[in-house]
């Protein structure tokens, strides 16, 4: 019998993989069609967002709550950046505690009759009538206070969210090229704090293997010196990546098209405000929205004709698919519900405090921020992060 060629066994030949197919032992790569396009994820953090300021009602907010951090937990990928929801919804806490910190010294314009305890309070001159310290604390200025809070901290999280989930990197490329380098500078700002508190972490398990105090003023000193030699280090990494591959180049373009793209983006802007304007006031019903989208129309052929410059290609761009659309469709859903709910009933998303009562949960509104639970059933489960123990040998 003839030897396969490849095997040392006579007779049997090797098979051939397929075409397309990676090598026995090595990982199939992700296919990127599979991953959710990430401005999908920003417009339904920002849509709860925006549905989080229409109400104070802390039960509603509670629910967007755990809606946005429902979603993080099940489809949260496994890298570094998406560590930083932990360090958002601190920082949501510790807006929470200063908010009521700051009612507790300086006094809340709510009347109230329960009091609580009273402060010392200190006098103040004549130039600064409205304002006190210390002095007597009620419950229903605390509540107002808290319900306040709640409402920046659930936005505060959302934001949180979007960075959680979306990868910075993809965003940046689904960017017209207009908007590219207003792009990088938001980019590298979102993926500092990111970065940063992964660096922190791997310092302090490192500091803790030696045995050596990780806390306190001692271990944050000799913590921080590495962290800010490491961002300084990165960041001169990013510049020096930047140039080398021709970051800034841009085309030319006549000099009416430039005086074009000036006039319909600053156009389209002012259109924008002053459609809004007239949308949030009762006396613009009539003109907002037609001044909105001709502002948006305006202000997107801008854009458009200002990416002309942008000498930009893009390799693998996310397609927006059906489920990018659910995604940021089931977002928009909330916040238009909720909108509608403040109009026809804003004592049950605002509610009061002075008598001071116990909220009550609207069911129509809660169902409605319960729509933004579809990205759980609809975009892909994160790729399980890869252990190196575990990988095959050869």
């Amino acid at each position: 019998m003839r030897e396969a060629h490849g095997s040392g066994r006579p007779g049997l030949a090797r098979p051939r993989p397929e075409r397309g197919t990676p090598p026995a032992g090595v990982p199939a790569p992700r296919s990127r069609r599979a991953q959710l396009h990430p401005g999908a994820w920003w417009l339904w953090a920002l849509a709860l967002g925006t549905a989080a300021t229409r109400t104070t009602n802390p039960l509603l907010l509670a629910l967007l709550i755990t809606v946005s951090g429902y979603v993080v937990a099940v489809r949260r990928p496994h890298t570094p950046w998406a560590r930083s929801y932990g360090a958002f919804v601190k920082l949501a806490a510790a807006v929470l505690l200063l908010r009521l910190a700051f009612a507790v010294v300086l006094g809340s314009p709510i009347p109230g009759t329960h009091t609580l305890f009273t402060l010392p309070e200190v006098p103040l001159p004549d130039w600064a009538q409205g304002i006190r310290l210390g002095g007597r604390v009620t419950a229903e200025g605390l509540t107002f206070a808290l319900y306040d809070a709640l409402r920046l901290a659930a936005l505060l999280i959302c934001v949180g969210a979007a960075n959680a989930l979306a990868s910075p990197s993809r965003l940046l490329k689904s960017l017209p090229g207009a908007l590219y380098e207003l792009g990088v500078a938001v980019v590298v700002a979102l993926t500092f704090a990111p970065n940063l508190i992964a660096d922190v972490r791997r310092l302090r398990a490192a500091r803790r293997l030696r045995g050596r105090p990780d806390k306190g003023v001692r271990g944050l000193v000799q913590v921080g010196l590495p962290v800010l030699e490491g961002a300084l280090e990165r960041s001169v990494s990013l510049a020096a990546a930047m140039d080398a591959r021709g970051y800034g180049r841009t085309a030319e373009v006549p000099d009416a098209v430039r005086r074009t793209t000036a006039a319909l983006t600053l156009g389209g802007l002012l259109g924008v405000c002053a459609g809004t304007y007239g949308l949030l006031t009762a006396a613009g019903g009539g003109y907002g929205l037609p001044v909105l989208l001709a502002g948006l129309a305006s202000a997107l052929a801008g854009l458009w004709l200002g990416g002309r410059r942008t000498l930009r290609t893009r390799y693998r761009p996310d397609p927006w698919d059906v489920r990018a659309w659910l995604v940021s469709a089931s977002g928009a859903a909330v916040a238009a519900l909720l909108v509608l709910a403040g109009s026809l009933d804003p004592g049950a998303l605002n509610p009061g405090v002075v008598p001071l009562e116990p909220p009550a949960l609207p069911l129509w509104p809660a169902a409605a921020v319960l729509l933004g639970l579809l990205p759980a059933f609809v975009t892909p489960a994160p790729e399980a992060a890869r252990d190196p123990r575990k990988e095959p040998t050869t």
